[in-house]
């Protein structure tokens, strides 16, 4: 069922000019724990574990830029150092230090990125289906080549228009269509959420096309690793075994957390958190109860 005990509050912050959105679950007094969506998806993914969480903890879910209710970039790529930057604004003026991090997919990685470089901000980390170092910047892939391919697929975003649904039941139907472990209520609940309504009577999602485009210059895996060895607070990997390939925590990359350990869950897609819901939060209450401050 949607989550309906408790509301939160919408607020905005400034980063890099850009005007971002975030919603505060209450409780300020309790421990901070920062929720962070993944690609094309928003902060409303985690209505659930809010609901949940928000008792015993002060929960703040963003959007990230180009999702959501933020806002769009005009001019740039949608870089992973961008969104690090809109976490680490988001922490320093709302004061989250120490902070508990839970983040899923590309959320994951930037979560893992910002706990390596502010290691002394993060109490905890709980990253869900992270999506691994590999699938950045590889630095065996000439430059030249690299580059070409990005201006090319970013031309070809330029003609790509926002696809537009007749109605919110067929927005529904094609939410449930990419993620069939989604019960009937989770996907109404996200569709209502994840889109809006055009000036014609139509719907589209909420997220950017141009967030399919990332910089051809930036994090390789290498960088990344080194960052992930720099996390000195307590990991938890939290995987599906019918998810994505390459995440964090696989392919042997566990070796690179100083105090890590990875969960497999059953029975799950890359939406793990609404496809096993029980299972993902037990998990994450027990981690944030010896490990939140």
């Amino acid at each position: 069922m949607p989550p309906n005990k408790t509301s939160p509050t919408s607020h905005t912050y400034f980063s890099e000019r850009l005007k971002l959105h975030y919603l505060d679950w209450g409780n300020p007094d309790a421990p901070d724990v920062l929720l962070i969506h993944g690609s094309q998806d928003n902060c409303h993914n985690w209505d659930w574990t809010a609901q949940q969480l928000c008792a015993d903890y002060h929960v703040i879910a963003p959007d990230l830029r180009g999702h959501g209710d933020s806002e769009w970039v005009k001019g740039s790529p949608y870089s992973i150092l961008d969104y690090v930057y809109d976490i680490a604004q988001l922490v320093e003026q709302e004061d989250l230090n120490p902070v508990n991090v839970i983040a899923h997919s590309m959320g994951g990685t930037v979560a893992c990125l910002f706990a390596g470089i502010y290691p002394e901000k993060v109490s905890s980390l709980i990253s869900v289906e992270g999506v691994g170092g590999h699938w950045y910047m590889r630095t065996d892939e000439h430059p030249q080549a690299r580059i070409r391919d990005w201006i090319e697929n970013t031309r070809q975003l330029a003609g790509r228009v926002p696809r537009k649904y007749a109605s919110l039941s067929e927005a529904f139907q094609r939410m449930q269509k990419s993620n069939p472990h989604l019960s009937e209520e989770r996907a109404r609940h996200l569709t209502t959420h994840g889109s809006n309504r055009n000036e014609d009577g139509t719907y589209s999602w909420k997220f950017d096309n141009y967030t399919h485009s990332g910089s051809p210059l930036g994090m390789d895996f290498n960088d990344m690793t080194q960052l992930w060895e720099k996390i000195d607070c307590p990991t938890l990997l939290m995987n599906a075994k019918q998810g994505f390939g390459h995440r964090t925590g696989q392919e042997d990359t566990l070796k690179y957390f100083r105090q890590g350990e990875v969960l497999d869950i059953d029975q799950a897609g890359h939406w793990l958190h609404h496809d096993q819901f029980d299972v993902y939060l037990a998990a994450c209450s027990q981690f944030l109860a010896r490990h939140a401050r």
